[in-house]
């Protein structure tokens, strides 16, 4: 109600999400600033129509179609659509038009403008729906997109309705049971006589009620955070505010831009208070504001875009990639989809795979050989890969062909990339000089390579062979001792020669040993299982790594993994491969190593090698590092102070209360991986406090991923998953951080937090920037 404060010039540079991270304080207030900032779209058209609500068709498949109706309920955030709550928080995007396989089933029967797609977060299933005219269809885009931007810029659900869904009466007052039902729904458990008496402390007018000013200072009493106050104390000479020389005191131990205009910049950013900004002052509110920020974040912002050197030979990084990229789920009895491959390409990976075996009606199709997953058209897969190839990187997308189809067949796969890719498709080498490397990643932006068999001239056009066995058959039968391996004449096919011309870079060719390894053309390219790619790396690590550096392999998951299960990547970054393949459709540890490991650089699915994995004469070798290339011996030491808002794991019992702990784990080379815990907080998972000091040493850190996991301790089983994050060490940030909570799944999980202290120290010498100390290490 400030109305000087309302038009000061700070707040035109804050997001409202942070300004909402500051005011938490009073969850009442965020409720009334959410539901302010809604009413002023009742006026809104699409708004409108969303609450007055539509009669629509839910489509399935061509014969499953039913009626619904859909309506915005008066909370802005939730539509109803007949027994089932859609959470405008969940969803992930929406889709024009006929962009998915039950909808395109439609294509032609009925205006592509009438249907869209409603995309959630996680594993739950797209809604594709059906509307009765192009301009109600618009509206439920439009309408849909804009409450998803607002929720976003402000703040998430699980802050938004604790207020109303406590105050059972609905009379803008709270009696002490309600204040109980507020705390087990942010999931905090105070003891009685605490409860009690901070309640009767704020309880003003005596009446038994808090009214919104009371509850208002009720929790800003709740969620006082002593941690960041006790840093603020420490930098502050007078503990009332920080002056700019004191912020930049600050700002040098936490290994920043020290400067006197840094200094300046974020108080007039993130300092509310208008004589205190004036005055050149931050003050403690202020403080945790900017502490609350992203700007504070345990993960390097420099990294957040494209970073490093682009123009080396693609065999120099490591590529995000993707194995059986069509299917939902497990690998016998799942669906193949589209959807997978939006997914994927989204979260910026650059290698995806397409298992092709005939079809009907001259068609080839993409599905799991020899199991019950469903199939799905290869043009639709090739359809949906040219529109969301480039929105999430520009670097080259690699097809992987499972190649399985007849020569008939192929020519068609072959004519569709051609046909619907056009230009984006890479059919010859970008120069027509002798080729020494592959090109980089930089000369092939926004060219899609196609990674399959080719004709050798000295066999002849048609009477070329390539070998089509699939992944899952060779790992079958390798797994078998007692099956002779198949005569390569009786698993072989003619090849397509319209086919063979697409494959300029990613020649597919059996392995044959590390002999004239600098005679191999670098297009020579091999695929192997995890196991055969284990054995080479703990047998012939250095080698391996010596290959790597210049011919591109590519790692798949064992056959036997039936249940799309992950293989550990670490192990194969170790020994520079660079496509290690993983099922991303599969949450877990190995699924969140891999988004950590592709987090840097823009999340654009390259990350480059450290040096000595770039090098075909380097000594490196993953499995003995002592002493050897990339050998920096490095202390990181990590405080875990505390958390916030960590959720429930057991949404069902409105009385659980998680009982956290924290695990840091380290994932490198073999003598570099271990991982250690604090201790279990009974009771709390608002703001529990461990400050408990975790120290590990690293020997290549230049490799390292660090994970943060935080567990609901259980006495009595495994304990439940809360929350994780995973980053590159060469990517953490020195001094007092926030690390942002992933779910399973790898989406966001605010507002859940943990507040950390991290420091870096080699060889008794304490360096605040990691990337500069990695810089400092290879001189």
């Amino acid at each position: 109600n400030n109305d000087t404060w309302l038009r000061s010039e700070a707040v035109h540079n804050i997001t409202l999400n942070n300004f909402l991270h500051y005011i938490k304080t009073a969850l009442c207030v965020c409720v009334r600033v959410w539901l302010c900032a809604f009413s002023g779209l009742l006026h809104n058209e699409d708004i409108r129509v969303m609450m007055k609500g539509s009669n629509m068709v839910k489509v399935r498949s061509l014969r499953w179609q039913k009626s619904r109706n859909l309506r915005l309920l008066e909370d802005g955030l939730t539509v109803w659509c007949e027994s089932t709550k859609i959470a405008v928080t969940e969803v992930e995007c929406v889709r024009e038009g006929c962009q998915s396989e039950a909808l395109r089933q439609l294509s032609g029967s009925v205006p592509e403008n009438r249907c869209f797609t409603v995309v959630f977060k996680g594993g739950r299933k797209s809604l594709d729906l059906l509307c009765p005219c192009k301009e109600e269809a618009q509206c439920w885009v439009r309408g849909l997109r804009t409450l998803k931007e607002l929720v976003a810029n402000m703040t998430q659900k699980e802050k938004l309705d604790q207020y109303p869904r406590a105050d059972q009466n609905q009379d803008g007052k709270m009696s002490y049971d309600e204040v109980k039902r507020l705390l087990q729904m942010i999931n905090i458990d105070l003891s009685e006589q605490y409860a009690r008496c901070l309640f009767k402390r704020c309880d003003r007018s005596g009446d038994g009620r808090l009214d919104h000013t009371e509850i208002e200072e009720f929790c800003r009493e709740l969620l006082r955070r002593p941690e960041l106050d006790a840093v603020f104390r420490h930098y502050s000479s007078n503990g009332c505010v920080l002056s700019t020389a004191e912020l930049r005191d600050f700002l040098g131990d936490q290994g920043e831009d020290a400067s006197l205009n840094h200094a300046q910049s974020l108080i007039l950013t993130y300092e509310l208070n208008e004589w205190a900004q004036k005055n050149q002052f931050m003050t403690q509110n202020g403080f945790t504001m900017y502490m609350l920020s992203l700007e504070n974040d345990v993960f390097n912002p420099d990294h957040a875009r494209v970073y490093q050197d682009m123009s080396h030979p693609l065999a120099n990084y490591f590529i995000s990639s993707s194995h059986n990229t069509y299917l939902t789920k497990d690998q016998v009895t799942s669906a193949s989809s589209t959807e997978p491959y939006i997914r994927a390409l989204n979260q910026g990976c650059r290698c995806v795979e397409l298992d092709c075996w005939d079809g009907d009606k001259g068609e080839p199709v993409i599905y799991h050989g020899h199991t019950l997953t469903s199939k799905v058209p290869f043009k639709e897969v090739i359809e949906t890969i040219t529109h969301y190839a480039f929105k999430a990187s520009p670097y080259p997308l690699i097809l992987s062909l499972e190649n399985h189809c007849s020569v008939e067949q192929q020519a068609v796969m072959a004519k569709h990339l051609r046909t619907i890719l056009g230009g984006k498709l890479l059919t010859k080498p970008h120069t027509d000089k002798p080729l020494k490397d592959l090109p980089s990643p930089e000369e092939l932006k926004g060219r899609i390579l196609v990674k399959g068999k080719k004709q050798t001239p000295h066999l002849g056009q048609q009477g070329s062979y390539a070998s089509f066995s699939s992944s899952f058959e060779e790992e079958l039968a390798s797994s078998n001792k007692n099956t002779p391996k198949k005569d390569p004449a009786k698993v072989c096919s003619k090849l397509s020669p319209e086919l063979s011309d697409l494959v300029v870079y990613c020649r597919s060719v059996p392995f044959s040993g590390f002999e004239n390894l600098a005679e191999k053309p670098p297009t020579e390219m091999s695929s192997f299982s995890e196991t055969e790619a284990l054995k080479l790396i703990k047998d012939s690590g250095k080698l391996f790594a010596r290959y790597n550096s210049r011919q591109l392999s590519r790692i798949y998951p064992s056959g036997q993994r039936l249940q799309s299960s992950n293989y550990d990547p670490q192990e194969m970054w170790n020994g520079g491969c660079q496509m290690v393949a993983l099922n991303f459709q599969t949450a877990g540890e190995q699924m969140d190593l891999n988004q950590g490991r592709f987090l840097p650089n823009g999340r654009c699915g390259y990350i480059l090698k450290p040096s000595f994995l770039c090098s075909p004469v380097s000594n490196f070798n993953p499995e003995n590092t002592g002493g050897g290339p990339g050998h920096i011996p490095t202390q990181l030491t990590i405080r875990i102070i505390s958390a916030q808002q960590l959720p429930k794991t057991n949404t069902e019992k409105a009385s659980s209360i998680v009982d956290p702990q924290v695990w840091v784990e380290i994932h490198g080379v073999s003598i570099d991986k271990t991982r250690a815990k604090t201790h279990r907080i009974d009771n709390n998972g608002f703001n529990p406090r461990w400050d408990s000091t975790l120290s590990f040493q690293l020997q290549v850190p230049e490799l390292t991923l660090v994970r943060f996991l935080v567990e609901d301790h259980d006495h009595t089983s495994k304990n439940d998953f809360v929350g994780q994050f995973t980053l590159p060490f060469t990517s953490i940030r020195t001094g007092y951080r926030h690390v942002h909570l992933l779910k399973a799944d790898g989406s966001s999980l605010s507002p859940a937090t943990l507040f950390i202290h991290v420091k870096v120290t080699r060889r008794g010498v304490h360096i605040k920037n990691v990337s500069e100390r990695i810089a400092k290490g290879k001189a």
